[in-house]
């Protein structure tokens, strides 16, 4: 018996969470259940992040959660759950299968069947953002080599683990040489260690767009957060239906199980709702406890109901479905199926695979750390690069000198083109003058000169090489 805790959420979310723990009930699952309250009515009773301390210590003893859609209100100071979740309980993996249920579910791809794989914790996700200037904003992204080696290895495990042949990696670090280049440097060095799995790179954009077209080409496939959010919604709508996908987050101790798709308020309260998302989740939940026979026995049960065409609203088809059900009856229709196996899709069976066993991170040695210059980022609102570099002539001293002016990141001086458009926000690049190192005394130095002379630094970034090689972003067109 495994104690879980669960969550029936906002808008469709209980009728759903009701259908779904009704199958599990039905078939035999092992399961004692806690419910806590999250979502909008915890968010309005004045608690921003949505959940109560309370309910933590509940998810933090159990270690799974099952948890149906929820409504973050409109508005600012809200903040996601489903992030925060994530990131307070460790769930790096975000794990979407998407299968084609051809010709059951309508899909320009009946054969479609790929997992996609996301980062679930940094990137742009991070939550970083600030109003720098005026006109500017920024949103920092955060790569991290643990948190790389942890998603791609849980890919390669997972793909062993599923007798899967291939794992594929989508950066666009042809553009983000540093952040991205970092994610497809680690993937080359972890798929090494798979010799028996195949492994390739695509850039995101043409991936993205091989992936729509021809989505048979691939099978596992892992990504950043930012990418793997969009790419594994496309992914799971062009199976057929978001409504169908179910998502497991998994992290080293606790793991969380979901629809992918939202509360859809509009339908709530009218037995409509398509419980298999979060059926899919529950079922991956069952596999990740141990309860394989049972996820199974699920699985097959809503496979055969599927190709009885016994169909909720949002995939029934004149000419397909044979009878249009609601929420309630999609979910007798499962229970009534339970033993039954499919008679044109491939059985599930779960028994045969063991649980991941990852390793803990292990950090690296401590690099050759060198100090090799700073950006200075400055409010201006001129918009002559030449003009400012003038201004900025007295903050330079026999050791230090301004090396480049960027906007926006594109080079505006030394030789910039005057068709260049730019904003109140630039960056100032100071590096050595005449070979000596730079110290962070001479970086103190230049922030305490320009307050000398008005200038408006609004932050600043140091520029490191590591065992020798440059890590920082050259200006385009440099």
């Amino acid at each position: 018996m495994t104690r879980i805790t669960v969550a029936k959420g906002d808008g469709i979310g209980p009728e759903i969470m009701d259908a779904t723990l009704s199958i599990l009930q039905a078939a035999g699952a092992q399961l004692e259940i806690d419910e806590i309250e999250v979502g909008e009515k915890v968010y309005l009773a004045g608690n921003t992040s949505g959940i109560a301390p309370e309910a933590w210590d509940i998810i933090r003893r159990n270690k799974i959660f099952l948890k149906a859609p929820i409504t973050t209100p409109q508005g600012g100071g809200y903040k996601s759950l489903n992030v925060t979740t994530r990131k307070f309980l460790g769930l790096y993996s975000n794990v979407r299968p998407c299968r084609s249920l051809h010709p059951f579910v309508k899909t320009k791809h009946p054969v479609m069947d790929i997992v996609i794989i996301r980062e679930n914790e940094e990137d742009l996700y991070a939550g970083i953002e600030h109003q720098q200037t005026d006109e500017v904003v920024q949103c920092l992204k955060l790569i991290s080599r643990p948190g790389c080696e942890k998603i791609i290895r849980y890919a390669f495990e997972y793909a062993r683990q599923q007798k899967r042949k291939k794992v594929t990696c989508f950066t666009k670090d042809n553009i983000m040489k540093q952040t991205d280049g970092l994610f497809h440097k680690v993937f080359d060095e972890i798929a090494a260690e798979y010799p028996e799995i195949q492994n390739e790179h695509w850039i995101i954009d043409i991936g993205a767009a091989k992936m729509a077209d021809s989505p048979e080409l691939f099978d596992v496939i892992v990504m950043p957060n930012l990418y793997g959010d969009v790419l594994s919604d496309v992914a799971a709508q062009i199976t057929g239906s978001v409504g169908l996908a179910g998502s497991a987050n998994i992290g080293e101790s606790c793991a969380m199980f979901e629809a992918i798709h939202g509360s859809a308020p509009r339908v709530a309260g009218q037995d409509r709702a398509n419980p298999s998302g979060l059926l899919q989740g529950a079922i991956m939940m069952l596999s990740h406890i141990g309860q394989t026979e049972i996820a199974a026995k699920i699985q097959n049960a809503w496979l055969r109901t599927i190709e009885d065409g016994i169909h909720t609203y949002d995939i029934y088809r004149e000419g397909i479905s044979k009878q249009k059900v609601g929420t309630r009856a999609f979910a007798e229709a499962v229970i009534a199926n339970l033993g039954q196996q499919p008679q044109q899709f491939q059985p599930a069976s779960y028994a045969e695979a063991a649980p991941l066993q990852l390793p803990k991170y292990q950090r690296k040695q401590a690099a050759a750390k060198k100090l090799e210059g700073v950006d200075l980022f400055v409010h201006w609102s001129g918009t002559s690069a030449d003009e400012l570099a003038q201004l900025l002539q007295p903050l330079q001293t026999k050791e230090v000198g301004l090396s480049m002016i960027t906007n926006r990141g594109i080079k505006v001086w030394p030789n910039g083109f005057e068709e260049t458009f730019c904003t109140d926000h630039w960056r100032c690049r100071f590096k050595p003058t005449n070979g000596t190192p730079m110290q962070k005394e001479d970086i103190i130095e230049l922030l305490r000169k320009a307050t000398e002379n008005q200038i408006d630094t609004i932050k600043t970034e140091n520029l490191y090489s590591f065992n020798g090689t440059a890590a920082f972003s050259l200006g385009q067109g440099q």
